[in-house]
């Protein structure tokens, strides 16, 4: 299947000069989402992974379906204040500054297989904050699987020592 049919490359957004890869348009047609997420779960399904953990908000919508039909939990990674209970915290650098992200301690067990999923890999910035998290509380991080990758920012070198997936690549 050719999945890049399915993403609406929009112009412009959310600046000039920047060409937006949506992909709500892949998630409107229900073959090609199904499609999609099953071939991440073909890449994950020899790696022994005991939980699915993403970060918000579209790391939601290709992990929660890889983990049902895996048949394990999903952690949710958020935005600093956005998580309840006790969280461990990690900054990571951004264009123009700093952002943070936080895990629910306890969230992820030490030695659990750790399968981390995104919509899109750029800079690397955010899934580089994620591994350090699950690491950090004793995680191993078995595979990550991304929809897209924009292959032009480098964010690959990031995680040249772990198992990376990526669908499609700008």
């Amino acid at each position: 299947m050719d999945f890049k049919q399915y993403v609406t490359v929009v112009e412009d957004f959310p600046k000039n000069g920047v060409r937006f890869k949506d992909i709500t348009t892949l998630m409107e047609n229900g073959e090609a989402y199904k499609e999609a997420i099953q071939q991440m779960i073909n890449f994950a399904e020899d790696k022994q992974i005991d939980v699915i953990v993403g970060p918000e908000a579209r790391g939601f919508v290709v992990g929660c379906p890889i983990a049902v039909a895996m048949g394990v939990g999903f952690v949710p990674v958020r935005k600093a204040g956005k998580l309840p209970r006790e969280v461990l915290e990690v900054d990571y650098g951004l264009e123009y500054g700093k952002d943070s992200l936080n895990i629910h301690k306890g969230s992820i067990k030490p030695g659990q297989r750790v399968l981390i999923t995104d919509d899109l890999l750029a800079t690397g910035g955010t899934i580089e904050a994620t591994i350090k998290m699950v690491e950090e509380l004793g995680g191993v991080v078995a595979g990550i699987a991304f929809l897209i990758e924009l292959s032009y920012l480098d964010g690959m070198d990031r995680l040249k020592d772990y198992n990376v997936f990526r669908l499609m690549a700008y």
